[in-house]
């Protein structure tokens, strides 16, 4: 039967405990702070630059803006995600609010296709009715100035999503990382026009479109590949690898981990002796989750199966046909 408690190691002091609320509230507070001080930089960043387009008339420099401020609005929806995730589960919610985040990365992704969508508008139309751009000093700092706010928001959010292993914010952070690359193809077309070509301006907007279109394919296929559930076969080689560190376990047969937001859920099918009895098939259960939590920083929770050797693996737990009174012969 599946065992599933809490490891309460009565031999060993440990500076650190086990579970699901403490070590998900530290992460989500971490989350927040990225997402907080990312959509303020990139804020900021935009107002300069929409300073600089209305005085400009620069549609590439108007393309880099917009995107900026479609990047900082996706702060709001990961904001809400990451205080959902502090919800204790439910009865309805067993599992907690963890899949909101999921969402939320799936609304970044629209967010980033609208961006683009209108970035493409704006360029062709600019590129046939092409407008006179003034001071192309200021749109050079601009564009510099974007490149630079960009950049410190990509690390920022890049680094968090990566500790606390979140997709939706380090899909967040690597958009923020084509702006600032998009920023710098403003500074080169802002030189372009300089020298005596003025469709560079809506060309260098067509290419940031392109870019748009990249980064959004790339984060829409990782967050929906996740919503289904895939996960690197290596988390399943290093879960087996951890439990096989328990010396009574005989084999690892069945495993099984998702991701619910930024946390690991596993389900682990564990061979043990036949002869052992109820209390001691518990305590083996109970030493493999202490191994996996160990091993897997951000794995949430683990429900171990413990097995008799004679019975080891999930096709002993199928049932032979059989009737339900007048029902049907099936099986389970």
């Amino acid at each position: 039967m599946p065992m599933n408690v809490p490891i309460v190691d009565e031999t060993h002091d440990h500076d650190h405990f086990h579970g699901t609320l403490d070590p998900a509230l530290l992460t989500s507070e971490k989350g927040i702070w990225a997402v907080k001080w990312s959509m303020v930089g990139l804020l900021l960043t935009a107002l300069l630059q929409a300073a600089v387009v209305a005085v400009t008339s620069s549609v590439a420099l108007l393309a880099d803006t917009i995107h900026n401020v479609g990047d900082a609005a996706t702060a709001i929806p990961l904001w809400i995600a990451f205080l959902m995730v502090r919800k204790k589960p439910s009865k309805r919610f067993s599992y907690g609010y963890g899949r909101v985040e999921d969402l939320a990365g799936i609304v970044i992704v629209c967010i980033m296709l609208i961006s683009g969508v209108m970035v493409a508008y704006e360029s062709v139309s600019r590129l046939f009715e092409p407008q006179e751009i003034h001071y192309l000093s200021a749109v050079a700092v601009a564009s510099l100035v974007g490149f630079a706010g960009n950049e410190l928001v990509a690390r920022l959010r890049i680094r968090a999503g990566k500790e606390i292993s979140s997709a939706a914010l380090v899909a967040d952070g690597y958009h923020a990382r084509t702006d600032a690359l998009s920023s710098l193809g403003v500074f080169l077309g802002a030189g372009a026009v300089w020298l005596g070509y003025p469709q560079a301006d809506p060309l260098v907007g067509l290419a940031i479109t392109f870019v748009i279109f990249k980064i959004v394919w790339a984060s829409g296929k990782s967050l929906f590949s996740r919503l289904l559930d895939r996960v690197d076969p290596e988390v399943i080689d290093e879960v087996t690898h951890s439990a096989q560190h328990v010396a009574e376990v005989l084999e690892v047969t069945e495993v099984r981990v998702r991701w619910v937001g930024h946390r690991l859920l596993a389900d682990v099918n564990i061979a043990v002796t036949s002869d052992f009895s109820v209390e001691h098939g518990h305590e083996i259960a109970r030493a493999v989750r202490h191994e996996l939590l160990h091993h897997l920083p951000y794995l949430g929770n683990a429900t171990i199966h413990v097995d008799p050797a004679t019975a080891s693996g999930e096709k002993h737990h199928r049932m032979v046909d059989h009737d339900h009174d007048d029902l049907p012969t099936h099986s389970h």
